[in-house]
């Protein structure tokens, strides 16, 4: 596959990851699937917003550019041809790291939470009730949390979705940068003969 229909590819995969990892952290504000009364008893990192600026709105940016190379001028751009190909796969590389530092971000911000676990409720006052992640492997502590009710499997469930997703996320983008060095040395086989003579670019 040529390298600009290879970062439409991946552009076309982010986008709906951005906005599942955006709709995950929208939802992280609801413990429970419940309005809480007071923003501070809402666990710390979901304010971190990984999944709304790190894997949403960072992502996005790089996703709409690997989706505009399958379509970038092979010769140049703006009647400028000292910028074609090459250079628009160059930059490329720039968008797929700044992808991989926001879905980095909400990678880390998810894993700490899901260490942490989730604020809630045990009865007496708001805290967090368990330590070093016990709560992933024991169920039976799960009850500690006495509101909001599923607080744990909702804490649980969309973080790790974030975790997962993200992941994949930096994964696409570190592709990118390598597809992106590959299509700047060696240019985009869509424009040989585009640009007339040898057919090189």
């Amino acid at each position: 596959m040529c390298t600009g229909g290879c970062a439409k590819c991946l552009g076309i995969t982010l986008i709906p990851l951005a906005v599942l990892c955006t709709l995950a952290n929208i939802l992280l504000f609801f413990p429970g699937g419940k309005v809480v009364e007071n923003n501070q008893n809402i666990t710390d990192e979901v304010w971190y917003f990984g999944g709304i600026l790190g894997s949403g709105v960072l992502m996005i940016f790089p996703a709409l550019v690997f989706l505009g190379l399958k379509n970038n001028d092979c010769c140049g751009c703006c009647g400028n041809e000292s910028c074609g190909k090459r250079f628009a796969m160059f930059s490329s590389i720039i968008f797929a790291a700044v992808g991989v530092l926001g879905a980095g971000y909400c990678f880390v911000v998810s894993a700490v939470a899901l260490n942490r676990g989730p604020k809630c409720n045990d009865g007496k006052d708001w805290l967090y009730p368990f330590q070093d992640g016990d709560y992933l492997g024991n169920h039976t502590i799960w009850t500690m949390c006495k509101s909001p009710e599923t607080i744990v499997p909702w804490h649980l469930t969309l973080f790790a979705l974030l975790l997962v997703m993200s992941g994949i996320q930096a994964v696409l983008c570190g592709i990118q940068v390598v597809n992106g060095l590959f299509g700047t040395i060696c240019g985009d086989c869509k424009c040989c003969g585009c640009c007339g003579g040898d057919g090189t670019v």
